[in-house]
């Protein structure tokens, strides 16, 4: 069992508390965890980070392997979770149309066949316009998590060690 990351978990934690000035631990951590076959994304993810001109889409373009090509059972199981999104009647034509294009499908498919845990800030949703990604794991029986609640699980802490040594040295107080 691995955690699988969504678009979103990457986004977010560029854009919010782990942008790249600031906490570059998390990537260290991301990249460590990933050696250890613990942590991953989805190529349909990677796809959808390399679209863009920042530190991030760098970042996938340099980490490629963080990123699970499909397999031929996770086409599979992909392809039942789009046939799933297909045959609801929960859902409008257009919120179908973009979950088939979407790395969504791929993420649940994959984690589906690896028997993964999804980890995304998305949460379900009674809407008819989107498909989230906790209503179509739920519906495959794929755990479904957020970032936080995955590095509680794994007991990750993010000490600043070095600054703290740093600014003893400079005089400032530790406590």
């Amino acid at each position: 069992m691995a955690y699988l990351l969504d678009t979103d978990v990457f986004i977010r934690a560029k854009n919010e508390h782990y942008g790249f000035d600031l906490c570059p631990g998390s990537r260290e951590w991301l990249e460590t965890t990933n050696s250890a076959g613990t942590v991953h994304s989805v190529k349909a993810v990677y796809h959808e980070l390399i679209g863009g001109d920042d530190d991030l889409a760098q970042w996938a373009r340099n980490h490629r392997s963080f990123f699970l090509p499909p397999t031929a059972a996770d086409i599979e199981s992909i392809a039942a979770v789009n046939r799933w999104a297909n045959d609801s009647s929960s859902y409008e034509a257009a919120a179908k149309d973009d979950f088939a294009r979407a790395a969504d499908s791929f993420l649940i498919g994959q984690a589906l066949a690896g028997s993964h845990t999804v980890v995304t800030h998305e949460t379900v949703s009674d809407g008819r316009r989107k498909i989230k990604i906790p209503n179509a794991a739920t519906a495959h029986n794929v755990e479904v998590m957020n970032p936080f609640k995955m590095l509680r699980a794994m007991g990750v802490r993010f000490v600043l060690e070095s600054q703290t040594r740093q600014l003893s040295l400079l005089g400032f107080g530790t406590t």
